[in-house]
């Protein structure tokens, strides 16, 4: 008995300590980053290495981005598992988007074709926007020309008709930041890069990021302090 108690202890601390440092798993709370990403699809994300324009990443609400959603209730023991990793987080405190701009990135909707530019170059989102029957969603409804600022990055989901993401908080108030900074989530509130969908199986595969990405040059100026959002007053 003594030697089994050793051996679940030691398995507690090393999926703590995975959870902590190398890995964790999420559910899919809701419709904003579909076809990519479905409703209760289990999204393992990694933590070791770091992400870049394209991938998709799960961060803390940067401030306001939830509203008053209530989370799912689970028991004493689910919530300890859930806490060592053995379970996925259930928190609506994380949210799940795809990086579009990084700082100095000067992201824009859009040009004459339609799509999103980073630094002048359109991004080709064939690959990823929500589609249906033939039909897929424009990259944005929204116009909007920003510089996203030092230390944090420009998000949009794949669903951009459900997707409250940035392009929403761009004039959003703040008690201790300038009207329309949280629309832009700083880096130190990523938890990591998303890379595959473990479950259901059916939907298991793994989350690359698109090509369009490697064409986007790096920026030309040092990123601001403060974003730089035009028009003033952009609202989803």
């Amino acid at each position: 008995m003594k030697e089994i108690i050793v051996v679940v202890v030691g398995a507690i601390i090393v999926s703590s300590l995975l959870r902590a440092f190398v890995g964790q798993m999420f559910i899919i709370p809701s419709g904003s980053m579909e076809n990519t990403l479905r409703i209760g699809d289990r999204v393992v994300v990694q933590k070791i290495t770091d992400f870049h324009r394209g991938d998709v990443v799960v961060f803390a609400d940067p401030g306001g981005w939830m509203g008053d959603s209530a989370p799912e209730e689970r028991s004493p023991i689910g919530q300890f598992f859930e806490f060592v990793g053995v379970l996925p987080d259930t928190s609506t405190e994380h949210l799940i988007k795809r990086v579009i701009g990084m700082p100095g990135d000067t992201v824009v909707c859009c040009d004459s074709k339609g799509r999103i530019t980073v630094n002048d170059q359109p991004l080709d989102e064939r690959s990823y926007l929500y589609s249906e029957e033939n039909i897929r969603v424009d990259p944005s409804d929204i116009r909007f020309r920003v510089v996203v600022p030092a230390g944090r990055i420009f998000v949009m989901g794949d669903h951009r008709d459900a997707s409250a993401d940035s392009r929403c908080h761009l004039s959003d108030l703040s008690r201790d930041q300038a009207a329309g900074m949280v629309a832009f989530v700083p880096i130190d509130l990523v938890v990591g890069r998303a890379f595959a969908v473990a479950t259901p199986l059916e939907h298991a595969h793994f989350l690359d990021t698109p090509k369009t990405f490697a064409q986007v040059p790096p920026p030309s100026k040092p990123a601001p302090s403060r974003a730089v959002i035009k028009p003033k007053g952009v609202t989803c």
